[in-house]
């Protein structure tokens, strides 16, 4: 007898994928992208071309359909908002009293930073970002990530000893 094909498209099979995978999903985009809201939004999306698509996509299939659909979405926003800020800081005009020599050192050392920062693992960098611009204490962090706060201790470490090394400043 051949097996039944479960239809993503029956309400009941939608709701129960929704239940299993949404809250998991958004919580591995806010930890990856560091953005809540934004990832609520994209985890709607998500089930949202999901719901369009359902005729085409099998029940085994839909978890890593709705991972792949978010991901891309994550990386098609950061890749926007990168773009948006590039064309404000070409429209904003500063003055400022600070020499040029110190707007080029501070310049090329926030480069060195970004680019420090980017060079983390995944894990050093999201406990570094999480502690550093989230403000958010190891405790909270070990919590989010669902790790100790010793691993949390190690990898920030080792970030903060990555990230000296690479934004030291070569007149020092």
């Amino acid at each position: 007898m051949p097996e039944k094909v479960i239809s993503v498209c029956e309400e009941k099979i939608y709701e129960q994928l929704y239940r299993e995978h949404a809250e998991k999903i958004c919580y591995y985009l806010y930890y990856k992208y560091g953005d809540m809201e934004k990832a609520q939004d994209i985890v709607q999306d998500s089930f949202a071309k999901l719901w369009i698509n359902c005729s085409k996509i099998l029940f085994g299939a839909a978890k890593s359909f709705l991972y792949k659909i978010a991901n891309n979405a994550s990386i098609n926003a950061i890749v926007h908002q990168k773009t948006v800020l590039k064309y404000q800081e070409i429209e904003q005009k500063t003055y400022t009293n600070e020499s040029p020599e110190f707007q080029m050192e501070e310049k090329e050392f926030m480069h060195r930073l970004n680019m420090a920062i980017s060079g983390l693992k995944e894990g050093q960098r999201e406990v570094f970002l999480l502690n550093r611009i989230e403000k958010k204490t190891y405790k909270e962090i070990a919590e989010m990530l669902g790790i100790s706060v010793k691993a949390v201790e190690k990898r920030m470490h080792l970030a903060l000893v990555i990230l000296r090394k690479k934004i030291k400043t070569p007149n020092l």
